[in-house]
This record gives C-alpha cells, sequence and structure tokens, in this order.
C-alpha cells in the first residue's frame, strides 16, 4: 500500500502556558523546560466528530479519490462524546461513506496500529483504497487541577488514505502490559445489581515509568524494524516520532545518534493529541512540502497499554 492523501483539523482555541499559570501552581519556564510544550490546541465549542470529518475531506480531497471509491475505514481513538455507535460510523455518515468501518483505540500508537490492520487486508487482497482518521480529545480526560498531566495535552484529527502500492515497508506492533502506568476509569451506567463500589478517575500517568518505556520500547523497535527491511539509519530521511515530550524525543535522538534535522516537530504548537499526534505532524510535513520521492521515513509512537508501534515508509 501507499499513502495518497493527508489532512488535519485542530481545534481554534490555543491555550498558552501563561493561560493555564491563571489557576494552576506553574509557569511557562515550568512547562516548557519538562515538556517542550508553548501552546496547545484545546476542544471549545467543537465536536471531535466534525473536526475527523473535515480532516477526512481533506485527506480524500489530495488523494484524488472519492467517498464511493473506498473499501474500508478505520478510525483510531480512545475517547470521544458517543458510546455506540463507533466514531468511525458517526464519520462515515458525515462524508458520505458506505464501506465497513470500525475503531481501534490503541491510544498513541494508534496510527500504527490501523497501519498494521490496513496492511493485512491489502495483503489479502481485499481492498484497494482504505481511508485511516486519528482523532483524539485527551484533554477531556485530564483533571484540570493536575498540572502534571493537563500540561501535556492537545485536541486534533488527522487523516490518510492508503492506495494500492508498495511504499509501507513495514509496521511492528509492540506491547508491554502494564495497565497502572497511564490509565482513566470512568463510572458506567448502573444496574439494580450493581454492588461493587466505582468511581470516576481522571487521567493517572506515572510520568518517570512512561518515560522510560518510551524511550525503550521506540529505540529497540526503530532498530529490529530497520534490520529487517535491510536498512540502516543512514538510509532514514525523517523521523516521526509520538509527540509526547519534547525530552524523550531527545532521548530517543541521542539513542539512535541521528542528527536534530531529521525529526521534524510540532509538540511546542500542539502538545501530545495521542493517536492523532503522528498524523497531523505527518500532514504538516506533506503540506510543507519537507518529503520527496524516495525519502525513507520511519514513525514511532508510544503509550498506554503499554503500547508501542513503528512504520517505515518510502514516500
Amino acid at each position: 500500500m501507499k499513502i495518497l492523501g493527508t489532512g488535519s483539523v485542530v481545534p481554534k482555541k490555543l491555550v498558552t502556558n501563561d493561560m493555564l499559570s491563571e489557576f494552576l501552581d506553574t509557569s511557562d519556564e515550568w512547562i516548557t523546560t519538562r515538556t517542550g510544550i508553548g501552546t496547545r490546541h484545546v476542544i471549545s465549542d467543537e465536536h471531535l466528530e466534525d473536526m475527523a470529518a473535515e480532516a477526512a475531506l481533506k485527506a480524500i480531497e489530495m488523494s484524488g479519490k472519492k467517498p464511493g471509491d473506498f473499501d474500508l475505514f478505520i478510525c483510531s481513538n480512545v475517547v470521544n462524546e458517543y458510546v455506540t455507535p463507533s466514531l468511525a460510523c458517526v464519520i462515515s455518515e458525515k462524508i458520505g461513506l458506505s464501506c465497513p468501518c470500525f475503531d481501534v483505540n490503541a491510544a498513541c500508537p494508534g496510527f500504527m496500529f490501523t497501519l498494521d490492520i490496513a496492511e493485512s487486508y491489502y495483503k489479502a487482497g481485499r481492498v484497494k483504497t482504505v481511508l485511516i482518521v486519528c482523532a483524539d480529545e485527551p484533554t477531556r480526560m485530564c483533571d484540570w487541577a493536575d498540572r502534571s498531566t493537563c500540561v501535556l495535552f492537545g485536541d486534533g484529527a488527522a487523516a490518510v488514505v492508503l492506495g494500492e502500492g508498495d511504499n509501507i515497508l513495514a509496521t511492528r506492533l509492540h506491547s508491554q502490559p502494564s495497565v497502572d502506568k497511564l490509565w482513566e476509569r470512568r463510572v458506567l451506567e448502573p444496574t439494580p445489581y450493581i454492588t461493587k463500589t466505582e468511581v470516576n478517575t481522571p487521567l493517572q500517568m506515572k510520568g518517570r515509568d512512561v518515560f522510560k518505556f518510551a524511550v525503550t520500547a521506540s529505540t529497540t523497535e526503530v532498530e529490529a524494524l530497520l534490520e529487517s527491511i535491510g536498512k540502516t539509519k543512514d538510509d532514514v530521511s525523517y523521523y516521526i516520532v509520538h509527540q509526547a515530550n519534547m525530552r524523550i524525543i531527545d532521548a530517543i535522538k541521542n539513542y539512535l545518534g541521528e542528527p536534530e534535522s531529521k525529526f521534524p516537530t510540532n509538540i511546542a504548537d500542539h502538545g501530545n493529541s495521542s493517536s492523532a499526534s503522528c498524523t497531523i505532524l505527518l500532514d504538516s510535513c506533506v503540506r510543507n512540502g519537507l518529503f520527496k520521492e524516495g525519502d525513507l521515513i520511519v514513525f514511532s509512537a508510544f503509550g498506554a497499554g503499554l503500547l508501542s508501534g513503528a512504520a517505515a515508509i518510502v514516500w
């Protein structure tokens, strides 16, 4: 398969570190030095499904395809206002799709998981054109009195249209199940028979553990990915790494021994938008003309689960 088009949308509300310091015990310096984030886009009056639909239409327009051309639609999403139907169904209705569709919840590496699933459909000869949308609003998961989590996140949606080809060389998925490192729980509707105690708990994160997992999983999986396709780090033109924390990105870059020029970033302006992170950055790179034909691009993302994923693409 190969990428035919990309698109992205972010909320209009831009929240600066100084704005956060008005109600949190924090400052621009505290946030910037620890995360590399200066501003983030946060949903205010938008609906995630509308943003996702707009991003999908942008990708479809770039690809030259029409809604009736799609054989499959996979949506990566952690949380949205709908419990059912799937966010993929909601988006499909908005943009006029009638192909099979479903959601995947793999948190931040969701784009790599959807690519891997799509590749299986291509190898089985069941699809020709596939839509992937990564849409997340992690700012709705946080406790906005907790400066250790809420300062990290931003919202957004991005989409990729895939067609037949051989440009996506390989994908790798990895799990190290450890629920207590990064999690959120919510109370469901009660029944007359529920006797257990249930409590709504906003996003909880053990930052040091997540940092260690992210750097280790990313670097080892990237190296294994390159080895599996007979490539070396010298062959890589760019790394699209999950925009979770600039310190994590710097640690990955330093471990791999690769120059900063190979690591485009947007974390300073966007924060961590979960599975939409890599795809928003990808769309920005595409529309700014960063990639040229033949460039080898390596993706790496990591998050709750704990899960990670990597992919190698020739542009």
